[in-house]
């Protein structure tokens, strides 16, 4: 503090009261040089260095230092070099006598230096960036790896977060059909890196070649794609940010919900809340310079998108069809025939000539066996051996009266009754479960067990009127009286006891 306020004194002796420079180093003592310098400077400059300080200890070792560094970048980050293994090869193999500090501090200005330096960039409005990020999740009570879809509108700093429970095509397909349906406009170009999920193959000139589903999606919306540098996630920097801003405040704590689609009803009102804020360097709040952004861009198309993954498929020999590693049935009359498969988010839709013949959950595990019940029982009803092993009835839940069904059928019919079984649980390709079991248990009620009573007791539920079955015409359907068996009734399988 005493030098600069000697700087103040000497400068106002000289440049405000007029004295010369040597009166005023005789004044106060020091050299006039010293003068000189204070006459320049309005504060102490600090140590100025005219030229880089010697090292004659490790000039000689640089180049093999700067060679282990240009080595190392074609090397897995966990095997690179760390300044003190530098040391002790420069030591051991190379003779080098000096100490680890100078070691370590050229090491640490050759990597300062190489650090990459950017350009601050003026983002238009109607442009966007798209990108995937990572987080835990509880969905439904059990942890697992959420991917969230983000879409940013850099101009604005609008944003838009979706779940998903895997990074597929189908996830990517969505993502954008949903990020536009929530902006309500439609980007003139989005900026991307090169997931496999939008480029097939980058080829030598640096031109993409495009994924079928990113070009079917393109083509819909007719926006811009543009995609960064390989591996440099700055080209896109507004998106990689909000990857990271999703995460520490989207995501913390761990989110924990019944399902993905509470996590997504959650993150988009999240997603609107920050409209309000007005971020760091602008007047405004995200929702006004919203505004802005959306003239820019362009209206949507009145045909929305269809977000599937289409792939063709083959029904097995047990009417199967696989799909993402798991295998999902319909019905037998398709077996060892070409099918259309569309996956979606969270169903996958098997056609066969356009029209649909089975619609399944989307499963995410692997080498799973997605069963429709109802597409194996006109096989069943030829194949009735089968019922009790066959495995997409395993699981099946049921009222309890149809197993009350099928023991008393067996009983009267054994074989046929088994046939007759299948057949009431054919109607269940046609009527809703809870009228077929009304009506079984009606059948149960009035003793007319057999198929087409029980057909015509659903029918008449259905069609809300009384049923009137006269049973005099159907000796086969006679009321059976089922009576309890009393232990004395044992007694007359006794040689020499009467019953």
């Amino acid at each position: 503090m005493k030098i600069v306020e000697l700087y103040l004194r000497v400068r106002q002796s000289v440049f405000v009261e007029g004295r010369s420079r040597r009166e005023t180093a005789r004044l106060f003592g020091i050299a006039r040089k010293t003068v000189d310098k204070m006459c320049a400077f309005s504060a102490p400059p600090g140590y100025r260095r005219r030229s880089p300080a010697a090292k004659p200890k490790l000039d000689g070792f640089t180049g093999i230092i700067d060679q282990i560094l240009a080595d190392d970048q074609r090397m897995p980050a966990k095997q690179k070099h760390t300044a003190k293994r530098i040391f002790e090869r420069l030591r051991d193999e190379y003779g080098f006598a000096g100490h680890y500090t100078i070691v370590k501090s050229y090491i640490h200005d050759r990597q300062v230096s190489a650090k990459e330096m950017f350009v601050p960039l003026h983002h238009p409005a109607g442009h966007a960036q798209v990108d995937f990020g990572e987080a835990m999740g509880l969905i439904g009570g059990v942890a697992r790896k959420l991917h969230f879809f983000c879409m940013d509108l850099p101009h604005s700093d609008a944003i838009f977060v979706k779940a998903y429970p895997a990074e597929t095509t189908e996830a990517f397909l969505d993502g954008h059909v949903a990020a536009f349906d929530f902006f309500g406009k439609l980007p003139l170009s989005i900026l991307y890196d090169n997931t496999a999920l939008a480029v097939a193959a980058i080829l030598g000139d640096g031109r993409r070649k495009r994924t079928r589903a990113f070009t079917e999606l393109q083509s819909h919306y007719l926006f811009e794609d543009r995609f960064g540098r390989p591996g440099k996630g700055n080209d896109k920097g507004k998106v990689e940010g909000l990857v990271g801003y999703a995460r520490r405040n989207f995501m913390v704590p761990m989110p924990d919900v019944a399902s993905f689609e509470e996590l997504n009803s959650r993150l988009a009102t999240q997603c609107l809340e920050r409209r309000r804020e007005v971020l760091r360097g602008h007047s405004q709040t995200i929702d006004e310079r919203l505004a802005e952004d959306l003239m820019a861009c362009r209206s949507l198309p009145t045909v929305p998108f269809d977000p599937c993954d289409q792939r063709p498929g083959r029904v097995s020999s047990i009417s199967l069809v696989r799909y993402c590693g798991n295998d999902y049935s319909v019905p037998t009359r398709y077996g060892h025939r070409e099918v259309q498969v569309k996956g979606y988010v969270d169903t996958v839709v098997i056609t066969h000539a356009s029209q649909v013949i089975a619609r399944h959950k989307r499963s995410y595990e692997r080498g799973d066996f997605v069963f429709d019940p109802l597409h194996y029982l006109a096989l069943l009803e030829r194949k009735t051996r089968a019922l009790d092993q066959a495995a997409p009835l395993q699981g099946w839940a049921l009222p309890a009266v149809f197993a009350e069904l099928r023991r008393l059928l067996e009983a009267r019919l054994e074989k046929q009754g088994r046939r007759e079984f299948v057949q009431v649980l054919r109607l269940l390709e046609v009527f809703p479960l809870a009228e077929v079991a009304a009506a079984i248990q009606d059948a149960i009620d009035r003793g007319a067990l057999g198929f087409d009573a029980i057909k015509l007791l659903t029918l008449c539920r259905i069609e809300q009127r009384p049923a009137q079955l006269d049973l005099s015409g159907y000796p086969d359907l006679a009321k059976a009286v089922v009576k309890t068996t009393a232990a004395s009734d044992y007694l007359a399988l006794v040689p020499g006891r009467a019953a």
